[in-house]
This record gives C-alpha cells, structure tokens and sequence, in this order.
C-alpha cells in the first residue's frame, strides 16, 4: 500500500464516512478550508491510482467508494509507525503515552485486563 498525503488521508476518511460519494459530496464533508473542485478532483484520481478508491461511472460523472478498508489502513498506518519511531516495542508505545499522560491508570489496568482475557 501507497503512502498516504495528509490530504489524501483526510479525504479518505470523509470516503469511509460516506461509503460512496461524488467530488461535490465529498467537497461538502469537509472543514475548514476547501481545495478548488478540480484540485480535490485530482487528490480523488490519485487514491483511485494507488489503489484505495474505486468508482463507478455515470455519464461524465463519477462516484468514488473506499476499496480498502478503515481497519485495513489503520493496522498498516500503526505497524509502520511502531516500526518507525518504537522500535517495534509495544511497550514503548505505551510507556510514551504513559509518560505523555495521554493514557492513565485506569486505561493501562483496561488494557492488562483485555490482554489477560486473551489468554
């Protein structure tokens, strides 16, 4: 799988929230400020060419429906990122959200509680 652009990324998330839309539905989904038709057109057409978006055509008109999985994408968004800046550590993932206090006591017992579940 191709990486991603911050843009492309967010596009792909409003294509996951509406499973199929044309430019001008997904040109509505989105905040803040909006590309040019024709820019957004373009960001659609290069998902469509790595392979995360598909479309069926309708006259001159295309509507455009995600091809690869949410779930899919966030496993390999996660798997390289631990790769890239954790080592591969899991623990270290956790420890620097510990240490970041962006995950507290409670969600680590949640944590242990579901890995010992697992077993």
């Amino acid at each position: 799988m191709d990486k991603l652009t911050n843009k492309e990324e967010e596009i792909m998330h409003v294509l996951w929230k509406l499973e199929k839309a044309f430019v001008k539905d997904v040109l509505a989904e989105i905040e803040g400020e909006k590309p040019h038709y024709n820019t957004l057109s373009t960001i659609i057409r290069n998902l469509e060419d790595k392979g995360y978006v598909a479309h069926n055509a309708y006259g001159k008109t295309h509507q455009y429906y995600p091809i690869v999985e949410k779930e899919d994408y966030r496993k390999g968004f996660m798997t390289a990122a631990i790769d890239n800046y954790f080592n591969n550590s899991y623990k270290n993932v956790v420890s620097f959200f510990a240490k970041e206090e962006k995950i507290s006591v409670e969600d680590l017992k949640e944590i242990i509680s579901i890995i010992e579940k697992e077993k």
